[in-house]
């Protein structure tokens, strides 16, 4: 980030056009300052001055000043590379057509806006300065790039240190993570693969670079200095962001990634491959992979099977593919995988072979990765197949998930995001798998435990998730808070009571680490809720409103907060308001969809249930709750059969099971009852509830005589 000046605008502002869907962007100076006249917030032309660039390759953006203390990023943004290339010329930063201009992601809207979306990785010791009540923001940096303190913290004792002229280490510098690289690794020549002479002590370097280089959120504002997941909450391997063999989807800046690879696991970190300071790899292209993997053994037809001056002999090509976003910028992934051209066959994910041979399908290429490497090519421990299963509850995902999550094989964060998944899967065999993740040293499966533990019994959760209140990681502490907040009226020994009420003030300072989001306030909400503040829940869901009223969800936590305060009236119109802004909400049909089956308006209520299920096809409760309301309303037929297809298409699914079987059972149907409590006793056997179901009905059914 630079100031706006002709040493740092790289764009065409020489009376410069650009038109999309028929409307001309222009681009001009005016004196010293650089200005461009596209559509503002109410979709009207008007002229505005760039106050700041962004970036320089291999594109670059400019910074707007807008009202409040804001600053919002054009979508439009210069191609910094050679013409050749296809560049110096503006495009969209975005694909598609512009978005509306109330949009959140019009270049006016909070989608782009610096202050609380880009800043702080672009600067140093950035404070968001956001006072919700007026929504004016005071922004502040103490430099306005990326400088020695944003990766070595505070370092005003260094300076003093190195002015007067001490000898000797610095002692004050917070971190210093620069060993002597070469000489941390010896080569195995058995495996042609470099090992770390002596193990990582810390990994400092990866925690300073991980705040901008992960897809995350604050824990807190001031985090120089701690360690990673001290100061933020990074996402899993979650569908959209992550392909179910780990394979970046979306923007995901490296560190999930990287946690993934064996390099990870063997103890490489960030600068044994990049100078941070010079921007450049340590050594170019394969070189630098050259450093740890023998070139004599790896760098061969033999090994990469393709001729050894084709573009398929490179290194990257294989084991760091790249996704190009933003449109012209190419990222790679950073787990080093082998290539699995067969997962790519079976589960519909890219692959690194087909990549390349675009012409080609991932049955050719798993086929010629057999031939070339044998069974072994394909019988590789991975964890595709469980994510993909457990992301679709297929028949079996929940035994996968649970599998994975105690297989130390795979790597710690794949075993989270199962972990992750299982916290709506009732199951006998949770508690011991939520046992050995809050027993792990590594905080990433203590958090993955401590949200799995949302399936357990509420007595059970509580006396797993108490030691975590003292747990030394502050994520894992505040996940443990957010959890139990229902539990903080139950009488508590004195020292568990007041580790709870810490961590639930760590957990209320996340949330207003990013006040400036909407989504903040509506946790705040939902967490006094929790408490029983029901003042103070609604205060903070319609503080999360009024920041931004496009946010779905706090309509629908404000309504069930009238709900429980007896006010559906309130509540019914608060989501017809948010239908209004977005009739195409799931959510909000399905949450006025409950509330008109409280207040026994069933034909509305239906309706809207009907419209949430076709909205959300994916969402099997959804679809479970439109079959039992029609089977409520009198539609038996109907609702048997919404709830017969929901089963079929979601097998692991309790719920619809459970219905299928007392609703044929009590209309006196027991064969059919029986063959879905048995179905329902398969999922669990160690569930005590189905097995009693099942025995009963059979039972029934032998009596019978059937």
């Amino acid at each position: 980030m630079q100031p706006a000046g002709e040493a740092t605008v790289l764009a065409d502002f020489a009376d410069a056009s650009f038109e999309r869907d028929g409307v001309v962007h222009r681009f001009f100076r005016r004196g010293d300052a650089y200005r461009v006249r596209a559509p503002g917030a109410d979709g009207e032309p008007a002229e505005f001055r760039v106050r700041y660039t962004f970036g320089v390759e291999p594109l670059q953006q400019y910074l707007v000043e807008g009202p409040g203390g804001r600053l919002q990023a054009l979508d439009l943004a210069w191609d910094t590379r050679a013409r050749e290339l296809g560049g110096q010329r503006w495009f969209p930063s975005s694909p598609g057509p512009p978005p509306a201009p109330d949009g959140v992601m019009h270049w006016t809207g909070p989608g782009l806006r610096w202050n609380g979306r880009c800043a702080a990785c672009h600067s140093t010791d950035v404070r968001l300065g956001y006072a919700p009540e007026s929504g004016r923001y005071d922004t502040t940096w103490s430099e306005i790039d990326v400088a020695c303190e944003a990766c070595h913290g505070p370092g005003g004792a260094h300076v003093a240190w190195a002015e007067a002229g001490a000898a000797g280490d610095d002692p004050r510098l917070l971190r210093d993570f620069e060993p002597a690289r070469a000489s941390d690794w010896s080569m195995d020549p058995a495996t042609g693969i470099a090992r770390r002479r002596v193990p990582l002590a810390s990994r400092a370097e990866l925690d300073a670079c991980a705040p901008c280089h992960s897809l995350r959120s604050p824990l807190r504002e001031d985090f120089a200095g701690s360690a990673f997941l001290d100061a933020f909450r990074p996402a899993l391997l979650e569908e959209g962001l992550y392909y179910a063999d780990g394979q970046i989807q979306d923007e995901v800046y490296v560190y999930g990634s990287f946690l993934q690879s064996a390099m990870y696991r063997a103890g490489v970190t960030c600068g044994d491959c990049h100078d941070a300071h010079s921007l450049e790899l340590r050594r170019p292209g394969d070189e630098v992979c050259a450093q740890c993997h023998d070139p004599g053994r790896f760098a061969r037809e033999s090994h990469h099977r393709h001729r050894e001056d084709s573009p398929g002999a490179d290194c990257l090509a294989c084991h760091m593919p790249a996704r190009t976003y933003m449109q012209v910028d190419p990222r790679r992934d950073h787990s080093f995988r082998v290539p699995r051209p067969d997962l790519g066959a079976e589960l519909g994910i890219p692959d690194a072979c087909t990549g390349c041979h675009a012409d080609r399908g991932a049955e050719w290429a798993a086929a010629r990765t057999g031939e070339w490497f044998g069974p072994r090519a394909h019988e590789r421990p991975e964890f595709a197949r469980a994510l993909h299963a457990g992301r679709r509850r297929s028949a079996g995902s929940t035994a996968a998930l649970l599998a994975l999550s105690r297989d130390r094989r795979q790597p710690n964060i794949a075993r989270a995001t199962a972990l992750a998944l299982l916290a709506d899967r009732p199951h006998s065999g949770l508690p011991a798998a939520v046992e050995t993740g809050l027993a792990a040293s590594d905080p990433l499966l203590r958090w993955g435990a401590a949200l799995a533990s949302q399936a357990l019994p509420p007595d059970e959760r509580l006396a797993r998730l108490t030691p975590l209140l003292s747990d030394p990681v502050r994520l894992v502490r505040v996940e443990a808070a957010r959890l139990l907040a229902p539990s903080a009226g139950v009488s508590l020994p004195a020292a568990q009571s007041r580790a709870l009420d810490a961590a639930l003030e760590e957990y209320r300072r996340e949330q207003w680490a990013q006040s400036d989001q909407p989504a903040a306030h509506a946790n705040l909400g939902a967490l006094h809720a929790d408490l029983g503040d029901f003042g103070r829940a609604e205060a903070d869901y319609r503080r999360a409103l009024r920041i931004g009223d496009y946010f779905l969800p706090a309509y629908a936590g404000l309504a069930d907060l009238h709900r429980a305060r007896g006010r559906d009236d309130r509540g019914e119109e608060l989501l017809r308001r948010g239908l209004e802004i977005e009739p195409d909400s799931a959510l909000l049909r399905y949450s006025l969809g409950l509330l008109l089956v409280r207040g026994g308006r069933l034909p509305e209520a239906v309706e809207q249930l009907r419209r949430a299920a076709d909205l959300a096809p994916r969402d099997a409760y959804m679809a479970y709750v439109y079959g039992m309301a029609l089977h409520s309303s009198g539609d038996a037929g109907r609702g048997l059969a919404v709830l017969a297809d929901v089963q079929r298409r979601y097998p692991e699914e309790r719920a619809p099971l459970l219905a299928l079987a007392t609703l044929h059972r009590d209309a006196g149907r027991t064969r059919e009852a029986v063959r879905y409590a048995r179905r329902l006793a398969a999922l669990d056997p160690g569930d005590p509830l189905a097995a009693r179901l099942r025995r009963e009905l059979e039972r029934r059914l032998e009596s019978a005589g059937e």
